[in-house]
């Protein structure tokens, strides 16, 4: 039996063929940018595209600690990313009253925030401090007491007086009656903390929590707390931030339960 060939497709049906090929082309080259547009991503909370940011002016000795603080703020708040700027307390009022763009700002004391009424909201104290006497690893000078600090013989470096832990520190000082020449006088405490830290200094003043960080530089020499000066860390709304409310969420949100047992875990005290 003689097999059947299929006929030639005309010439017709060949140009329909390519013009429908044509417009499956065109289309599909339109419908890419409004797919991509579409994508998994789009109008999920938390988007790259749909997060806010804030930024937050804080105390240089909340720098380990907002670490884990920024961590779990946004784990909780997808739609919000920290960016924090670490200074001493001083120097941040400085930047508030230059005008730094800024949402939000937490000091090592009222005194400053205080002093910034009118570019800020209320405040609420979300921590306290305790100061210590930092000294090298091991304690090599045999540092005891605040009246060991007053011994020439010792090279002690404390932070400026403008500076919270300076404050704080020079009222230990004075109420002990205790006299100490520093070799040099620091913008923030951990600037106190590096040269102890580094051996350019056998001693100086400093929070508990600042040692903590240091573990295996340097050591720290607890002071009685009848001797001893409690540092109050306020945090507050910039009234120039441009997401205000967002900004008042996390003032807030430092002061629940799961922040403060973060402050709790690194050594600070409650408000």
């Amino acid at each position: 039996m003689s097999r059947l060939s299929s006929p030639a497709p005309s010439s017709s049906v060949r140009v329909l063929g390519r013009r429908r090929a044509v417009v499956a082309a065109l289309a599909a080259a339109l419908l890419a940018p409004l797919v991509a547009a579409c994508g998994p991503g789009d109008g999920q909370q938390g988007s790259a595209s749909s997060r806010t940011e804030l930024t937050v002016l804080a105390a240089s000795s909340l720098t380990d600690v907002f670490e884990t603080v920024g961590k779990a703020y946004e784990k909780e708040h997808p739609g919000t990313r920290l960016r924090f700027s670490f200074a001493g307390s001083q120097e941040l009022a400085a930047q508030v009253g230059q005008g730094a763009p800024a949402d939000a700002l937490v000091t090592a004391d009222t005194t400053t925030m205080d002093g910034l009424k009118d570019e800020t909201g209320p405040s609420t104290v979300v921590a306290r401090n305790r100061l210590v006497i930092v000294t090298g690893e091991g304690n090599p000078r045999k540092v005891r007491t605040l009246e060991d600090l007053a011994d020439p013989a010792l090279k002690v470096v404390l932070a400026a007086p403008e500076v919270p832990v300076g404050r704080y520190g020079r009222q230990i000082l004075d109420a002990g009656g205790v006299e100490v020449k520093a070799v040099s006088q620091e913008p923030n405490v951990r600037a106190v903390l590096s040269k102890v830290g580094l051996g350019e200094a056998d001693a100086g003043l400093v929070y508990r929590t600042d040692t903590a960080t240091a573990a295996g530089k340097v050591d720290a020499v607890e002071i009685p707390d009848d001797r001893n000066a409690v540092a109050s860390y306020p945090a507050a709304v910039l009234k120039a931030s441009k997401h205000g409310e967002e900004a008042a969420d996390f003032v807030s949100w430092l002061s629940t339960s799961e922040a403060q047992k973060i402050f709790r875990e690194a050594g600070f005290q409650q408000p």
